[in-house]
Order: C-alpha cells, then structure tokens, then sequence
C-alpha cells in the first residue's frame, strides 16, 4: 500500500473532481464516463509512481540518505524487479478502463491515454528521463492539469470548452507546487545522484519562489473564470484555500529545508483537494 503512495493520488483525482462538476453543471454530466475517468486516471498515477519507485531506485536517486518518506524499493520491501512488473500490470488495467473511455469519446481519449501513460514511464525512465533534466514540473502542469480536466469533462461532453481547459490549470499548477516543494527537499539527494531538476539547477531559492507562484496562481483561477464568464460566483469560494496554504507557504518562505517539507508537502496535497472541492461545489451551485 505504501508503494502506491496514496497520500499522491489526491492530484490524480482533483482534475477528474473539476472537470466532472463542469460537464454536470453544463447538462452533460456522464455518471458512468466520470467513474471510469476517475479509476484510469488513479491507475495511470499510480502505475507512475510504482515506475518512479523503480528507476529512482536504480538511478541511485533514492538511497538511505533520502529524506522524503521512504520508498518500497530503496527500504527493501519489494524487489526492483516486482515493482517494475507491478507498474506495466497497473498501466495495462489502466488500458482496459481506456477501452470504455475510448468507445464513449473516440480518438482524442485515445491520444490523451496513450500520452498520460508514455510522459508517466518517461517520466524518471526511457534515455531521457524529464524528472532528471528539469521538465518534471512541465509535465505535472500539463497532464495533471489541462489535459486531466479537459480529458474528463470531454468524455462526458463529448466536446471541448476553453473555460474548463482554464479551470484545469488550477489543479495543474497545485500539484506543480506539490513537485516544487518535493524537489527542494531533495536538492541534496538529487544533486549526487544528478537527477537536475529546476530545484537543483536553479537553487533553492527558485524553487521556493516557484512554489509561490504556483499556489497563488492557482487560487487567481476562478477569479479569472468569473472575470471572463460573468456568473459562477460561488466557485470564488475555492480561494478561500488560501487560508490553510499559508502556514505550508509560511515554511517555505522561511527558508526551512530537510525532512522538515514532508508536513509541508502534505499539507500542500490538502489544499488542493480543498481548492477543488470548494471549487467543484462552488461551480455546481452556480
């Protein structure tokens, strides 16, 4: 259980939250099409997080001086090998759930599917790892965002909206700020194992600025959609989760490093579910 790392799953699930409260709120709501949205999509993060178990490990990124919580392979629990099989299982049932989303929403779930399973093994795997040349955060922005919340609200609606594709980057840009404060807690590690992620290549610094950015530009979201759309008032309530980010904000700003972000980290995954919660509640209401 702790291999899947389910404290993660709440990024997989925010998106699909969001674009599913859009496409009911629109008449287009799918119930069947949302549920199997929401299993492929915690079956493609999990399947990622058993891969990057595997290839941290053997790249030598996580080891017994890593400072995050400790890894199903690096602490010996699950052989490397297990966990590699384990992950192609987890991906290949996420196929079987695509099957479905296909036949409802044809060949753009095909494309976001096979995509969101590529980028997850490319990811910290394949010749050119994105997590090891700082494009981790590129990758988290997209398909945790824009592409989760659109795919979603598609396969439901059977058509694409740009307000939802904004909407999406709200989830998008919380877990960068999840991937933010991960990669400067770990500069150190990274940096022996030469995994140059932004943290590493651009210093703490950037990265505690860019986690910054990232939780305020989420929260700016639904003032933009209201801004542009002239109703949904309700959905300003997912600012409110500005609230509990500041004492995750707090830490950051003050300079603190080392296994001291893991709370950090953890109540950065709560904000995201409040903000979409809140968000989802607020555009359903209207």
């Amino acid at each position: 259980m702790l291999a899947l790392r389910p404290k993660t799953l709440g990024a997989g699930a925010a998106p699909v939250l969001i674009g599913t409260a859009m496409a009911f709120e629109s008449g287009k709501g799918h119930m069947l099409s949302a549920i199997a949205a929401l299993v492929g999509a915690l079956l493609i993060q999990i399947g990622t997080n058993l891969s990057n178990d595997y290839f941290d490990y053997i790249k030598g990124a996580d080891t017994e001086e890593r400072l995050g919580p400790v890894r199903a392979t690096q602490a010996g629990w699950i052989s490397p090998r297990i966990i590699l099989r384990s992950s192609l299982l987890v991906f290949a049932s996420a196929v079987l759930i695509g099957l479905f989303l296909v036949w409802r929403g044809g060949w753009p779930i095909v494309l976001i599917g096979i995509l969101s399973i590529i980028f997850g093994i490319l990811y910290t795997g394949g010749p050119y790892p994105l997590a090891y040349h700082g494009l981790g955060e590129v990758f988290v922005l997209i398909f945790f965002g824009p592409v989760a919340t659109l795919g979603t609200y598609y396969v439901q609606a059977l058509e694409f909206s740009s307000e939802v594709f904004i909407a999406g980057l709200a989830p998008g840009l919380l877990s960068t700020a999840l991937l933010a404060v991960n990669n400067l807690r770990d500069i150190p590690t990274d940096l022996k194992a030469r995994k140059r992620t932004l943290a590493v290549r651009f210093g703490s610094r950037f990265a505690r600025i860019e986690y910054i950015i990232c939780i305020f530009g989420a929260l700016c979201i639904p003032l933009l959609l209201v801004y542009l759309q002239k109703h949904h008032w309700f959905s300003l309530a997912a600012s409110l989760a500005l609230l509990p980010a500041l004492p995750a904000m707090r830490v950051v700003i003050s300079g603190d490093s080392g296994a001291v972000l893991n709370e950090t980290l953890a109540k950065t995954g709560k904000v995201l579910m409040i903000f979409s919660v809140l968000f989802s509640a607020g555009w359903l209401i209207g």
